[in-house]
C-alpha cells in the first residue's frame, strides 16, 4: 500500500520532522539524506520528502558540494545564535558587488566587520550560510576571519576547523590608511579554498571595490 502524503496539520509529520533535523545537528555539516534515514530508521521517501521541506523552508541547507546538509540559519535564529542584525541597512552599492561576486563564484561569499567590539557578520550569504555558527561564535579564532583579524591584514585560511572537507578563505579590506576595517571570506570544499582558481580573482575585484565604500 502506498505510503499516505503528509500533512502540515499532522503531529506525526512534524514530529518527524524534528527527528531529522535532530539527527541533522548530532550527524554534523555533510550528512546525508540516506544516513538521516538510517539513523531514525526512517523510510527513504519519507526522509527525503522532509529533507525537501526543510530547505525550501531555511532550515536545512545543501552544501555547496551538493554531498550533504547542514542546519539552515533558521535552526541558529531558534537557538538564539543568529547574527546579529546590522545597525544601519548595507549601502545598495554595496549590496551589488556581494550579488555579483556570489553569483561568479557559486559558493558561500560572506562579509564581516572589525571595529571596536571585535568581530561582525554584516551579511552572510543566505544560499549558503556558516555551517556550525554556534561553534564559529565559541571559536572565533579559529575562523578565517579571526585570524585575519590576529595577522593584521594578511589573507588567512582556514580547512575543518569547523567542518570536515570544508573551510573558509578570507581576504582583508583595508580602510584609507591601510587599516583592516572588514573581511570578505569565500566559505566552500576544502579543494576549493585551498585552490581557489578564479574566484580568488573575483574576490579581490570585489575587495578592491568594496574598499572605497567601506572605508
Amino acid at each position: 500500500m502506498s505510503e499516505p502524503g503528509l500533512r502540515a496539520r499532522q503531529p506525526k509529520a512534524i514530529q518527524n520532522a524534528l527527528a531529522v533535523l535532530e539527527a541533522a545537528a548530532h550527524a554534523g555539516p555533510g550528512v546525508t539524506a540516506q544516513q538521516i534515514s538510517d539513523a531514525l530508521g526512517m523510510p527513504r521517501a519519507t526522509t527525503y520528502r522532509l529533507i525537501t521541506l526543510l530547505v525550501e523552508d531555511e532550515y536545512l541547507v545543501r552544501l555547496p558540494d551538493l554531498r550533504g546538509f547542514a542546519l539552515g540559519h533558521k535552526v541558529a535564529e531558534l537557538a538564539g545564535v543568529g547574527t546579529a542584525p546590522s545597525l544601519t541597512p548595507l549601502p545598495r552599492a554595496v549590496r551589488s558587488v556581494l550579488a555579483e561576486v556570489r553569483s561568479a563564484v557559486r559558493a558561500g561569499v560572506h562579509l564581516a566587520r572589525y571595529d571596536a567590539d571585535g568581530l561582525r557578520d554584516i551579511d552572510v550569504d543566505p544560499d549558503f550560510p556558516l555551517l556550525d555558527e554556534a561553534a564559529l561564535r565559541a571559536a572565533p579564532g579559529s575562523s578565517a576571519m579571526g585570524r585575519l583579524h590576529a595577522t593584521g591584514g594578511a589573507s588567512a585560511l582556514q580547512v575543518g576547523a569547523f567542518a570536515r572537507g570544508f573551510g573558509c578563505l578570507a581576504l582583508p579590506v583595508l580602510g584609507e590608511r591601510g587599516e583592516l576595517v572588514a573581511g570578505l571570506t569565500l566559505s566552500a570544499p576544502a579543494t576549493r579554498v585551498e585552490s581557489p582558481g578564479d574566484a580568488l580573482g573575483h574576490l579581490r575585484a570585489a575587495v578592491a571595490r568594496l574598499e572605497p565604500l567601506l572605508g
